[in-house]
């Protein structure tokens, strides 16, 4: 484990709480040490209140920040003789504890405290940090675990044994600590938990912590446990877009909602999905309790979808507590899975929140085989992991969270993305909640958007090929499609019939019609499988309805894309596919109206460019945000129930009307 420490970026913060900020993000660095927010610090300081009077505070690390990025509002001020007096309690139900907590808050705007806060207000020092240190939950989770810490740290910290975080665990910490704790205590490790560090700086309890896990780290490296190899695992190359959209489509129907479902096929993924003890291994329970709400308590194993719920039905059978107000259970979709062709599959209601998972799980892998090659992999049992589970703070918790954003878990696919329509399209989807993959010429669509939930693909929708390997790319990150928004198209220079070449028109027609009669074939089995059925919307314009001249290969490609669309709604209607279209007229902010475009557009009219961007009814302007925002409508549940619409968004037209 590297000491980040670095002096002089270290004197730039003047004071007790920014020394605990900057300590907090150099622990948030490492991955190994906290992840996702994980872990918690803290510093005991005092403030001047509104009588003048000092008051001794404990800032603490407020719910919802993660050490890497954490600043001074992120810590909670809490009154620390509340929280003193708070351990001295014999019991004190969690709830009550959460609103104790935040009422001793002295800043009503400041975060909520940490669940550990009374934990720290009891250990006598100024710094405290708190991490999940991989090295230390791999020695932990073995049958001798305990022997493992005695034998690596000797009588320089405080053993605790398992106990759920909150008020029990501080109660116990607040009897048994100063019994055991003595002049030469650095730290207190937590069994199956994570480890403690303190000093009387920043910077002595920073290094502590780093010299902690380094013996870890340096244990199981003299017991061969460290650096862990799997044979080598070569993935499958034949096409498996179909069947990881069934999958999903699967584990979407277990959870009741959309998930977005991503697939990892490096060689550590493959190589342990592939693990001839892969059952034993992987169905024991996470490294710790904090990661079986994003994670579940165990991987799905295969593809049995429908297997999984029932043995998740089981385990809440088994362990919901008999009372008055039963436990709701929670969806008992798996959240990981483990398959030997796929390698590792994992979901979320967002691609950020796929990402995560994908990211505790492999340090799950790392540690789970760590932890086998020393004695022997053990995790809590399904009890203790049920009460995490199901903890009163977790569910206030995700009831707090609402209702989540109209289309997240679902993946969109928006073709021409780089510019105009399809860009507002790809930007509109994502700020409601899509995982969307973005398809154009353009190079530049790579890096249009830069988040988790965009995948920006530089693709000729022209050559076949590119098409086919384009969607095993977009279920493989995405897992499936629910939305198709066909807008690539281009406008070749105005040209009346006696001067139109057919190689110009036919260079229309493979973009403006012909790709896409290749896309919704392709698209077709994964639209299928979307949870809340496919949706279609196809960017055609003004011209199918009112061509104009100069424009005979654009009016007849889009008037042939709106006859295929027709076609399909009948089709697929009994798949419950919905198929709506878009005649947009007067979309100035596109590429498509490149001012030889429109010099030519308005030429064929007789009128000047101004006159012509302004000849609707309502004398409007629309922009690709307002064809976006229509696209979105059709795919939401405004449309619900409608297919094969047709709907003009031009300002008003009079040929059209």
């Amino acid at each position: 484990m590297h000491n980040l420490w670095d002096a002089a970026e270290a004197a730039h913060y003047t004071d007790d709480l920014h020394q605990r900020v900057y300590t907090s993000r150099l622990l948030g660095r490492e991955q190994a040490l906290v992840l996702h927010g994980g872990g918690n610090t803290s510093v005991k300081s005092t403030v001047s209140n509104i009588f003048g009077e000092d008051e001794p505070i404990l800032y603490v690390k407020g719910s919802g920040w993660d050490l890497a990025t954490i600043e001074a509002a992120g810590f909670a001020p809490v009154r620390m003789q509340h929280l003193l007096r708070l351990a001295q309690l014999e019991t004190l139900s969690d709830a009550a504890m959460a609103r104790e907590l935040k009422a001793a808050t002295i800043d009503p705007s400041a975060p909520a405290p940490s669940v550990e806060a009374i934990l720290h207000a009891i250990l006598p020092y100024k710094f405290v940090d708190h991490t999940h240190a991989d090295a230390v939950v791999a020695i932990t989770n073995t049958p001798d675990g305990r022997a493992y810490v005695e034998d690596v740290y000797g009588d320089s910290i405080v053993i605790v044994p398992y106990i759920m975080p909150g008020f029990a665990l501080a109660r116990h910490c607040a009897e048994h600590f100063p019994r055991e704790a003595h002049a030469g205590t650095i730290g207190m490790l937590l069994m199956n938990h994570g480890i403690f560090s303190f000093g009387a700086t920043a910077h002595e309890s920073y290094d502590r912590m780093i010299a902690l896990v380094s013996r870890a780290e340096a244990y199981l490296q003299q017991r061969n446990a460290w650096h862990i190899s799997l044979p080598p695992a070569a993935p499958i190359t034949r096409p498996i877009r179909d069947e990881l959209a069934l999958l999903r489509s699967r584990v979407c129907a277990v959870a009741g909602f959309p998930l977005v479902m991503t697939t990892h096929d490096d060689e550590r993924s493959l190589g342990f999905a592939r693990h001839p003890d892969i059952r034993t291994l992987a169905q024991q329970g996470p490294l710790t309790p904090d990661h079986v709400i994003r994670t579940r308590r165990v991987p799905l194993i295969g593809r049995d979808v429908q297997g999984y719920r029932a043995a998740y039905e089981q385990y809440f059978a088994e362990h919901a507590p008999r009372s008055s107000q039963p436990l709701t259970m929670l969806d008992p979709a798996p959240r990981v899975i483990l398959d030997a062709e796929f390698g590792l599959c994992v979901l979320g209601r967002h691609a950020q929140d796929a990402a995560i998972v994908y990211d505790i799980y492999s340090h799950t892998i790392e540690n789970i085989l760590r932890a086998t090659a020393l004695g022997g992999y053990r995790a809590l049992d399904a009890a203790s992991l049920f009460e995490v589970e199901y903890w009163d703070l977790e569910q206030a918790k995700l009831k707090r969270q609402g209702a989540p954003p109209e289309f997240a878990g679902e993946v969109a696919l928006v073709t021409g993305a780089a510019s105009g329509i399809g860009r507002a399209c790809a930007e509109t989807l994502l700020k409601r909640g899509a995982a969307v993959v973005g398809l154009d010429i353009n190079p530049e669509i790579e890096h249009t958007f830069q988040q988790a939930g965009w995948l920006g693909v530089q693709c000729d929708i022209t050559n076949e090929a590119a098409l086919f390997e384009t969607l095993e790319k977009e279920v493989r990150r995405f897992g499936g499609l629910d939305m198709l928004i066909l807008n690539a198209g281009i406008f070749s220079s105005s040209r009346p019939i006696a001067d139109l070449t057919l190689k110009e028109w036919q260079g229309v027609l493979d973009v403006n019609l012909n790709a896409n009669v290749t896309l919704l074939r392709e698209a077709y089995p994964l639209l299928k499988l979307a949870p809340r059925s496919g949706r279609v919307v196809v960017i055609g314009t003004r011209n199918v309805a009112a061509p104009g001249k100069g424009a005979a290969a654009y009016s007849v490609s889009k008037a042939a894309l709106t006859q295929l669309a027709r076609v399909a709604t009948l089709e697929w209607s009994r798949d419950n596919i919905r198929v709506n279209m878009i005649h947009p007229d007067a979309v100035f902010d596109t590429a498509i109206w490149t001012d030889e475009v429109l010099q030519s557009r308005a030429a064929a009219y007789g009128m000047t460019v101004e006159a012509y961007k302004s000849r609707n009814l309502l004398r409007t302007e629309v922009s690709s945000y307002d064809v976006a925002a229509m696209a979105a409508a059709m795919c939401g549940s405004l449309f619900a129930k409608t297919t094969g619409a047709q709907v003009p968004l031009d300002g008003g037209n009079e040929r059209v009307v």
